[in-house]
């Protein structure tokens, strides 16, 4: 018999990677309070006791909790409903698993350091800047502290999901490139970690499968910022010679991404590597995979 998964904000680009991923030899419930996909169902999982009775009448070997508000200026603007979404919802998160006696997965984020690093590992301290890296990074400590059996998994730059669940940077610059911009101003001054929600669900199968609980760092190899991504980018599609890309400072776009974000968000997966399953590829590989399976024909 399958083992169950109930996964909760299974809607967006990584809930689309994991019921890939883990639907051949999972049974899966996958749920979402915005239903965009025949697999999902909805559940708004701010609403404990909705929560609570969905999981429990499903009764899964494992709570695998997704969903957050992640943009970064929608967090600023709208401060209570960040922290029940992407803090208090987790807390109950984890009476649900504690109740059922079962591991919970929580997705944390690069985002909880302040920068003030070139690069951070597992145990580097967290100095989330605005409220979407705090709201995170204290459902992050929640889980660890009070979860019976718990797995969190910090992601970098994520990508996946494709034109209609990217929400972030690799699908912005698609659609400037499908907009027919010649021109893309891109910032010089922020650094990080491409992490493809493929390789990620597969990364998390595995400590599933090893059963190494714990905390860690997971993002894609190769330390890089936004204009190396969208210079790699516009070069995997050949448009190198027709589209220019001018690096600007952070100052550029202040109006537009007002909050506060690290100079570096770089991650190193050390525990895994220590472990022997880091298993997340280049970035470049994976944005080249990505762009292969997601975007074909998406330019014509």
């Amino acid at each position: 018999m399958k083992q169950k998964i109930y996964i909760a904000g299974c809607g967006g680009m990584l809930g689309e990677a994991f019921y890939k991923v883990f639907s051949e030899q999972f049974e899966l419930k996958c749920t979402d309070k915005d239903v965009n996909s025949e697999w999902l169902s909805f559940l708004d999982f701010r609403d404990y006791e909705a929560y609570k009775k969905d999981v429990e009448e499903f009764k899964p070997d494992f709570l695998f909790h997704l969903g957050a508000y992640t943009d970064l200026e929608y967090c600023e603007l709208n401060q209570d409903d960040t922290y029940l979404t992407n803090t208090l919802a987790v807390e109950n998160a984890v009476y649900i698993a504690n109740n059922l006696n079962i591991p919970i997965l929580y997705i944390s984020t690069a985002g909880i350091f302040d920068g003030t690093q070139d690069t951070f590992d597992d145990w580097d301290k967290p100095n989330p800047l605005g409220h979407y890296a705090r709201s995170k990074y204290a459902g992050e400590v929640f889980v660890e502290k009070n979860a019976k059996l718990s797995l969190i998994c910090r992601a970098g730059w994520m990508m996946g999901g494709g034109p209609s669940k990217d929400k972030k940077f690799v699908q912005k610059i698609m659609q400037q490139l499908k907009d027919g911009k010649n021109e893309l101003f891109v910032v010089n001054d922020k650094l990080g970690t491409p992490t493809y929600t493929h390789d990620f669900a597969n990364n998390v199968k595995l400590l599933l499968k090893h059963e190494y609980w714990g905390l860690y760092n997971m993002v894609c190899g190769g330390i890089t910022g936004r204009y190396d991504v969208a210079v790699e980018l516009v070069r995997i599609l050949g448009l190198e010679h027709k589209v220019k890309i001018s690096p600007v400072e952070s100052t550029y776009w202040a109006e537009t991404y007002f909050a506060e974000r690290p100079p570096s968000e770089r991650l190193i997966n050390k525990k895994l590597d220590l472990r022997g399953v880091n298993i997340m590829r280049d970035w470049k590989v994976c944005l080249k995979e990505y762009l292969d399976n997601y975007y074909v024909n998406y330019l014509n």
